[in-house]
């Protein structure tokens, strides 16, 4: 058992700078915001197993609050498995009471990968079986999105040396001729280029228009708890990050075991042992522990 001792409490969040409902769709329509990191080893070590978190909202119709999963899965994997499974099981109040899902996720990979990443994440939502094992007449809807930012893409003021202006949309002449896909400089670059985030719409099933989408990716720009500005990424991002970073820190002080447990590690048959992440009070496992 491992308890964490916050440094202070938390009661009151950032909260979004105009009134909830005029952020499309979430305002009205009972949604969980959820969002995915998975933190590797250093260059090198193939050995180090990677650490993927989860972390979703809670207390609907507030999407300020977030609990996160996290656990430990094969070196180098990107992909998280049993998602579904992992955000059912915590949800307050059963995940039933959900009728849209927005997933936020975080690889880096490159362009190429995202079909593959569409298939993983969407595929036991599209054919209804990860809704269906829970109840046969529960039907949401799910929006995937991949932020990226491992890319060299910048803009610039014409006639001016200053950076782009904070919540700079661009979504043309740039972007792909095909997909849906946009940049946005949410956040007031402080020292040098401000780099913009490329967001990739894998799969809206909502059918958001341009702006009520990117109006809702800005607005989660600004829920971080850490800062009472806009971020450069969506704050459930950046709270998974945080969650993986933090969590990780424990594997180096702990040796590896010769087993894995079933609890907290994912394994392929045949594979080296995974070592399990270490249990957390339950009062730190509910809480923001990760800011």
């Amino acid at each position: 058992m491992l308890t964490i001792q916050q440094p202070r409490p938390f009661p009151v969040v950032s909260r979004v700078p105009t009134p909830s409902s005029m952020i499309p769709v979430v305002s009205r329509v009972p949604t969980m915001i959820l969002g995915m990191d998975v933190s590797h080893g250093s260059p090198g070590q193939s050995d180090v197993p990677s650490i993927a978190a989860v972390v979703n909202s809670r207390q609907w119709p507030s999407i300020y609050r977030y609990r996160a999963s996290v656990r430990t899965q094969s070196p180098r994997v990107e992909m998280i498995d049993s998602l579904f499974k992992r955000v059912s099981d915590r949800v307050d109040g059963g995940v039933m009471r959900f009728w849209l899902f927005c997933y936020f996720l975080l690889p880096f990979i490159d362009d190429a990968y995202f079909m593959i990443t569409f298939a993983h994440y969407s595929g036991s939502t599209q054919d209804g079986s990860a809704c269906k094992n829970l109840d046969e007449n529960w039907n949401p809807r799910f929006v995937v999105i991949v932020a990226q930012k491992n890319h060299r893409t910048r803009f610039f003021q014409q006639g001016s040396p200053d950076n782009v202006l904070p919540g700079t949309v661009i979504d043309n002449t740039v972007c792909h001729p095909q997909n849906n896909d946009f940049y946005l400089c949410a956040h007031a670059g402080m020292i040098g280029t401000t780099r913009p985030t490329h967001y990739h719409v894998l799969l809206d099933e909502i059918g958001f228009s341009a702006d009520e989408l990117q109006e809702l990716v800005h607005s989660l720009s600004y829920t971080n708890q850490r800062s009472t500005t806009a971020i450069s990424v969506v704050a459930p991002i950046w709270y998974a990050h945080l969650a993986a970073s933090q969590l990780g820190t424990f594997l180096k002080f702990d040796e590896a075991p010769e087993t894995s447990s079933s609890h907290g590690g994912v394994t392929a048959p045949g594979a080296i042992p995974v070592p399990q992440l270490p249990w957390l009070n339950k009062n730190v496992s509910d809480s923001m522990f990760f800011c």
